[in-house]
């Protein structure tokens, strides 16, 4: 796809905004040859709730126009017919049947077949990165006049850094080159708030990019430049919320478009209401209707208006860039009827699509109960593919911070797995050993080493789809600071032009710092040609003396063993009580090329992860 086909879209959309600047017209512009023939504009502009709307093109049809409780909105249901010409449309704003007003209206065609919207998988392996925090290209727009929050402050956790998207589209060859296929960056839509507005999740426009992280062009060069490296870009949305900032909180179109609307109530949190068959209906409405915090309103997607709203908005995303999969932020805390709406409308345009839904519960039945294909006993199901195994986040770090005991500690990472009965597809899972709300991987296991090494080794040989944040490949830590999301999101040594260490081009690194990276490089880049650890069934052993022995196998006789050895001392391992995983291969190669003879045993290192590929 040339980038010229994408800059027709943003030229149709500054000449939509130039013929009509008084009307507010969202979704910006659509498409023709969409699955779901049908689109709810949201109109607003003064006292146009009153007016007639008319349109006249081949192909597109006003059905339904309706009005809101303020005077200044009006939602217009157009049908859009599979065959309809690409073209900028008329809509006619009329009243008495005397034009008031018109809007040009920009119907596209399709960039994309729509089969190539493909969707992240158990092989791929996501960067998570804090765009502010990752790398600054473009300082000139660290700081953008009019905007509430001003200037940066690289010494402040809470402050903006100037990181951009620029930057990520910079360092996609070190994104490639270090093994990941797919990269999600958090929010990067306008959060226009006074303060903390570098992480994005206080959205003050759903349509458009915050300009101190760049332009739409920046955004469609980022994916364009994913693609041609073979890496998907995965979006950070949020339908729960809005910011406090956001334009329409001047003048909101009804009466309930806010959940506690005239009293907020922050939210209590109790994510277990949508399971628990004895929850009180006060405790289940505080917990989907109040605020998350106080300054990001909380949405009420049972408003039918609204929940179309948001809906489309997720879809235009998808189809102006190219998405290859959407990350949805605090997934239990909207309407749950409207999540599965919203998912099975995205599964269903996109059938290869992939969602991911944050669900922080340590309960794997909580977290299951939300994914695709779930047979839950209140009848809930939904078309959400994948959920984050934060279970089996909390399982690893215990199971390697215990010392004590005769496994010391494995066995909660062995009954954690035990646990994938619950769900629906473990092969679709999220695992992470740390993301951009909790510590870092480096403070939680002590900046301990051979720990770090043997939990980035679980997370790329285990089932489902492997989460890293960026930053712990060089060991970013918070430590001194646990908790503090401003360290926690820490700048990236080598994103700004006068740092002296860079994780980019190693400079100034420590030998540790490289060992951990140069592993981690190792381990990604074999992964992505390894089918069975994309597919393969799992196989495991309870713990014994300190090792964890587990294994991916497949139908076409692929056969890899992982063994983790928490002793202090290196340990032979009795074979036959493993020959169930081992079977007849008489080698197993190390990712290093080291082959070893199985036929008196197997010797494996101490405090490490040792990676078996079996012949």
């Amino acid at each position: 796809m040339h980038l010229t086909r994408h800059l027709l879209p943003i030229a149709l959309l500054l000449a939509a905004s130039l013929s009509a600047q008084d009307l507010r017209v969202e979704p910006p512009n659509w498409w023709t040859g969409m699955h779901d023939t049908t689109l709810q504009l949201l109109v607003h502009g003064a006292e146009v709730g009153a007016l007639q709307v008319e349109v006249e093109a081949e192909g597109v049809a006003v059905t339904a126009t309706h009005s809101a409780d303020s005077p200044n909105y009006l939602f217009v249901d157009l049908a859009i017919s599979p065959n309809a010409p690409a073209r900028e449309i008329e809509l006619r704003f009329t009243r008495n049947g005397r034009l008031v007003q018109s809007h040009a209206y920009p119907i596209q065609a399709r960039a994309r077949d729509p089969e190539s919207f493909a969707g992240f998988t158990s092989a791929d392996a996501i960067y998570l990165i804090t765009p502010d925090r990752f790398a600054n290209a473009v300082p000139e727009n660290d700081s953008v006049a009019g905007m509430r929050e001003g200037l940066v402050d690289r010494t402040a956790g809470f402050a903006r850094h100037g990181g951009d998207l620029r930057g990520i589209t910079d360092r996609l060859d070190y994104v490639a080159d270090m093994g990941f296929t797919a990269v999600w960056p958090s929010p990067v839509l306008e959060n226009d708030m006074p303060g903390w507005s570098y992480h994005g999740y206080a959205i003050t426009d759903y349509y458009a990019v915050d300009p101190r992280f760049g332009t739409l062009k920046d955004y469609i060069d980022l994916a364009e430049a994913a693609r041609e490296r073979g890496i998907k870009l995965i979006m950070d949305q949020v339908v729960n919320h809005c910011g406090s900032g956001h334009w329409w909180m001047e003048d909101l179109p009804f009466s309930d478009w806010l959940n506690f609307q005239d009293n907020p109530e922050v939210t209590n949190h109790r994510r277990t209401v949508h399971q628990d068959p004895y929850a009180a209906e006060v405790d289940h409405e505080l917990m989907i209707g109040g605020w998350f915090v106080p300054t990001m309103p909380d949405l009420n997607q049972r408003n039918p208006f609204l929940a179309r709203y948001l809906i489309q908005h997720s879809i235009w995303w998808v189809e102006t860039l190219g998405l290859g999969g959407v990350r949805q932020d605090t997934y239990p805390y909207p309407d749950a009827d409207f999540l599965t709406e919203w998912s099975c409308r995205i599964m269903n345009e996109y059938p290869d699509f992939s969602i991911v839904g944050e669900e922080w519960s340590y309960e794997p039945a909580i977290v299951a109960y939300w994914q695709r294909g779930k047979e839950n006993s209140d009848g809930y199901r939904s078309c959400l593919p994948s959920v984050m195994d934060f279970p089996q986040q909390a399982a690893l770090i215990a199971a390697l911070q215990e010392e004590e005991g005769w496994d010391r500690g494995l066995i909660k990472l062995y009954e954690a797995l035990a646990m994938d009965f619950l769900y629906a597809d473990p092969l679709s899972v999220m695992v992470f050993a740390e993301n951009h709300d909790m510590d870092r991987l480096a403070t939680q296991l002590d900046g301990d080493v051979a720990a770090i090494k043997m939990a980035l080794t679980y997370l790329a040989t285990v089932r489902g789809i492997p989460q890293f944040y960026y930053g712990s490949e060089v060991l970013l830590n918070n430590d001194g600071a646990p908790g503090d999301h401003g360290v926690i999101r820490a700048d990236m040594p080598g994103g700004w032009a006068d740092d002296a260490v860079s994780a980019f081009s190693g400079s100034g690194l420590s030998a540790e710092q490289r060992e951990v990276q140069a592993y981690l490089r190792q381990l990604l880049r074999w992964r992505k040609d390894q089918a069975v650890i994309a597919r393969g069934r799992t196989l495991h052993f309870a713990p014994q003396d300190g090792v964890y022995v587990y294994g991916r196998l497949d139908d076409d006789g692929g056969r890899v063993a992982v063994i983790l050895n928490k002793n202090t001392s290196e340990v032979t391992l009795p074979l036959d009580r493993y020959r169930e995983l081992f079977g007849s291969a008489t080698t197993g190669e190390t990712l290093d090329g080291e082959v070893h003879q199985l036929s008196g045993g197997l010797t494996v290192p101490a405090r490490a992860a040792t990676v078996l590929i079996l012949r």
